[in-house]
C-alpha cells in the first residue's frame, strides 16, 4: 500500500510507545511503519527506508541480554534519530559509553538549548525546553563525531549530533505529549532527511482498495461484522468501494451491546450498503460461552471463538465465504501480540488473540496498520457521516469486559440501563467530543447502603472517562463535579441494583483504558 511513498522505519526496541512514534510521522505527512529492531540489515534495505528512529525501550545497555544494534544498520548512509534506548545503542555501538545513571530522571524536564543543531535545530540557543524524561541509565562518553546540542540538569547530553552521517539522538521522548514541542524535533529531522511529505489518507483509500482487491482476487467472497463502531463501519466501507456487492455484512446481537444498539445500527446502515445489513441474534449463545467465567483473557477468547463460530454457520447458509473482514488498528495489535520488537503483552485483543487456528476463512484487515484518529480521517475522506466517524470506541468483547466477574444477561441489563445515563449525561453536558470515552464498569463487589430507610446490599458501578487522541496513552477527564452529581443521582435512582456510584481517576499509563 505503500508504493512510490518514502518510508521511514522505526525500529522497536520494546517501548509500549512506539506506535506513537509513527503515528507522530505520520501526522507530519511521512508514511512509518515499525520493525523489530532484529530485523535482518537485507530485509531493511529491501525497504528502502529514506531514514530511520529507534525507539526507547525497558533494558539496560550494558545488561547482558539487552537488545543490541546491528552497526551496519548505521553504515546505511541514511540520517537516523536515536530516542533514550535508541540513542544508547547508537553510542554503544560507534564506540561511546553509557552507564547507569547516579540522578535518574522520570517525568517533567527541562532542556537547556546549547546550539541550534540536530535535534534542537528549531529550537533557540539558551532555551528551555520542557521535554518527558524517563530512563535510569545515561551517555557518560560521547562517540567519536558526536557534539552535544542540548543538556539538562541531570543529564549531560540530553540531545546530540553527528552532522556528518546525519545521526542524531535524544534522552527525551519527543513522541508523547507532555513534550511540548516534540512534533518540531521530528519534523526537523524530517526536513533533514527530504522527505516529501506525501502521505495522506486522500492517498491511503487509493492504495487500501487496491491492496483490497489484491488479497481478495476477481471473485473471492467477504464477510464483515459490523458492530456500528467507527473501525468495523470505515473498514466495511473501504472493502465495498473495493469489491462492490460481494462483500456481505452482519450485525451480530451478542447480548454484550449498548442500549437500543442493534436498532440504531440496523437505521443507521438502511439503504447505505449495497446488500442488505444481516442481523444474527446470538444472545444465549455468548452467554453459554461465558458461563462460570471470571477470567478477562478467557472471556476475550470465548467471545472471539463465538464470534468466528457465528459468521462461519453464517457464511455456510449464504453459501460460503472466503475472507472475514476485521477493524483490527495498530494499537489491537501492539498490546496483543509482540509481533513487533520487544514490547510486552498486556492483554489480547478479540480481533488478534482470540481467534481460533481452525477458522476456515482468510483475513482481511484493511486498518491494521493505522491508528485510531487515522481511521477517523479515513472516514471523513470516504464520505462517512460525521456523527458516526466520532462514536466512542466500543470493544469487541463489550459489555463482556465491562462486566468484572462473571458475565450474565441480568448482569449486562443492569450496566446497559447505567451505560445509557452516562452518555445522555454527557451528550447534554456537551463533552461528547471532548472525550476519548465514556463507560460504566459493574464491579464483582456489593455494598452496603441505604434506600427508603432501608439497608440495601447491592452493586457497585466505576465510571470511567478519559481523553487521548489514539489510546495508546490517556488521561483521566476532569468531568465537572455537577455533571459527576447528576450521573450518580440518576443511576442510583434510577437503576435497580446499583446502590454506589465511584470515578476512576488512573491514567494511562499505568492503568489501561478499559478495566479489562
Amino acid at each position: 500500500m505503500t508504493s512510490g511513498h518514502q518510508t521511514l522505519i522505526v525500529l522497536d526496541f520494546g517501548s509500549q510507545v512506539t506506535q506513537l512514534i509513527a503515528r507522530r510521522i505520520r501526522e507530519l505527512g511521512v508514511y512509518a511503519e515499525i520493525l523489530p529492531f532484529d530485523t535482518p540489515i537485507a530485509a531493511l534495505r529491501a525497504r528502502d527506508p529514506a531514514a530511520l528512529i529507534l525507539s526507547g525501550g525497558p533494558s539496560s545497555i550494558y545488561a547482558p541480554d539487552a537488545p543490541r544494534l546491528d552497526p551496519e544498520v548505521l553504515a546505511l548512509g541514511i540520517p537516523v534519530l536515536g530516542i533514550c534506548y535508541g540513542l544508547y545503542v547508537i553510542t554503544a555501538a560507534l564506540g561511546g559509553r553509557v552507564v547507569a545513571a547516579k540522578e535518574r530522571e522520570y517525568g517533567a524536564a527541562n532542556v537547556l538549548v546549547e546550539a541550534s543543531e540536530g535535534p534542537l535545530t528549531r529550537f533557540s540557543a539558551g532555551e528551555q525546553v520542557p521535554v518527558w524524561m524517563s530512563h535510569g541509565d545515561k551517555v557518560e562518553a560521547l562517540a567519536p563525531g558526536f557534539r552535544a546540542v542540548g543538556r539538562s540538569p541531570h543529564c549531560e547530553f540530553a540531545a546530540i549530533v553527528d552532522p556528518k552521517r546525519q545521526l542524531w539522538g535524544v534522552q527525551f521522548h519527543p513522541e508523547v505529549t507532555h513534550t511540548e514541542r516534540g512534533d518540531e524535533v521530528f519534523a526537523a529531522f524530517l526536513d533533514a532527511a527530504g522527505f516529501r511529505r506525501d502521505w495522506s489518507m486522500a492517498a491511503f483509500v487509493d492504495e487500501a482498495v487496491a491492496a483490497v482487491r489484491a488479497r481478495v482476487g476477481e471473485r473471492g467472497t467477504v464477510l464483515c461484522g459490523l458492530s456500528g463502531g467507527v473501525d468495523s463501519t470505515v473498514a466495511a466501507m473501504l472493502v465495498e468501494r473495493a469489491i462492490g456487492a460481494r462483500l456481505r455484512c452482519i450485525f451480530v446481537d451478542n447480548g454484550l451491546l449498548r442500549k437500543n444498539e442493534r436498532e440504531e445500527v440496523e437505521a443507521m446502515f438502511s439503504g447505505q450498503l449495497r446488500c442488505p445489513l444481516i442481523v444474527v441474534r446470538a444472545e444465549e449463545r455468548f452467554f453459554a460461552a461465558l458461563r462460570g467465567v471470571t477470567d478477562p483473557e478467557v472471556k476475550r477468547k470465548r467471545i472471539g471463538a463465538a464470534f468466528i463460530e457465528v459468521f462461519e454457520a453464517e457464511a455456510q447458509r449464504l453459501g460460503g465465504a472466503d475472507f472475514l473482514v476485521q477493524g483490527t488498528l495498530y494499537p489491537d495489535v501492539i498490546e496483543s501480540v509482540s509481533v513487533r520488537g520487544a514490547s510486552v503483552t498486556i492483554k489480547t485483543h478479540h480481533n488478534v488473540g482470540g481467534l481460533p487456528q481452525r477458522m476456515r476463512m482468510g483475513v482481511v484487515e484493511p486498518l491494521r496498520e493505522l491508528f485510531k484518529d487515522e481511521v477517523r480521517r479515513l472516514g471523513v475522506e470516504l464520505g462517512i457521516d460525521e456523527a458516526m466517524v466520532w462514536r466512542h470506541p466500543f470493544p469487541g468483547p463489550g459489555l463482556g469486559v465491562r462486566v468484572l466477574g462473571e458475565v450474565t444477561a441480568e448482569r449486562c441489563a443492569v450496566l446497559r440501563e447505567a451505560d445509557a445515563i452516562l452518555l445522555e449525561e454527557i451528550r447534554a453536558a456537551g463533552l461528547y467530543r471532548r472525550l476519548w470515552q465514556v463507560f460504566g464498569v459493574l464491579l464483582p463487589v456489593q455494598t452496603v447502603g441505604v434506600m427508603g430507610d432501608a439497608r440495601t446490599y447491592e452493586n457497585a458501578l466505576a465510571i470511567r472517562a478519559v481523553t487521548s487522541t489514539d489510546a495508546m496513552t490517556a488521561d483521566w477527564a476532569r468531568i465537572p463535579y455537577d455533571v459527576l452529581a447528576t450521573m450518580s443521582n440518576r443511576i442510583i435512582n434510577e437503576v435497580r441494583g446499583i446502590n454506589r456510584v465511584c470515578y476512576d481517576i488512573s491514567s494511562k499509563p499505568p492503568a489501561t483504558i478499559e478495566w479489562e
